[in-house]
């Protein structure tokens, strides 16, 4: 099963072809407790866990039938931090039998923070 959703709302989305979602970023998360407390920042898998929660909304079958396997040309541009909304999006590049490959990008006002020029998503086994 897939774990709890983070992204708050899908703004949009076209199966098998792109989405784009928002992800709130409240003071309140336990990881700015330990990560740079005087500085708080989002970690970058945290972000990348929500571009993978929004890619799997986009592929066939439910959710939970995908998981992220890679991820090839990140690129972390800004801080994301206490406050931000994060606006994602991903646009499917290729789907296959067992496997998937997306691009995303995130952006907190209209600013690029991160982008990801490839994820692939898996399609998980599941026992008979």
């Amino acid at each position: 099963m897939f774990a709890r959703p983070v992204l708050d709302r899908v703004l949009e989305l076209e199966p098998r072809v792109h989405a784009r979602g928002v992800r709130n970023v409240p003071s309140t998360l336990d990881v700015f407790d330990s990560h740079f407390p005087r500085f708080p920042v989002l970690p970058g898998v945290v972000v990348l866990d929500t571009l993978s929660e929004l890619a799997r909304l986009t592929l066939p079958g439910t959710p939970d039938e995908w998981r992220l396997a890679d991820v090839g040309r990140m690129q972390f541009r800004h801080y994301v931090r206490p406050g931000d909304q994060l606006v994602l999006g991903v646009e499917v590049e290729e789907i296959e039998t067992g496997s998937a490959t997306l691009r995303g990008e995130a952006r907190v006002a209209g600013r690029l923070v991160v982008r990801a020029r490839q994820l692939r998503l898996v399609r998980e086994e599941r026992p008979a």
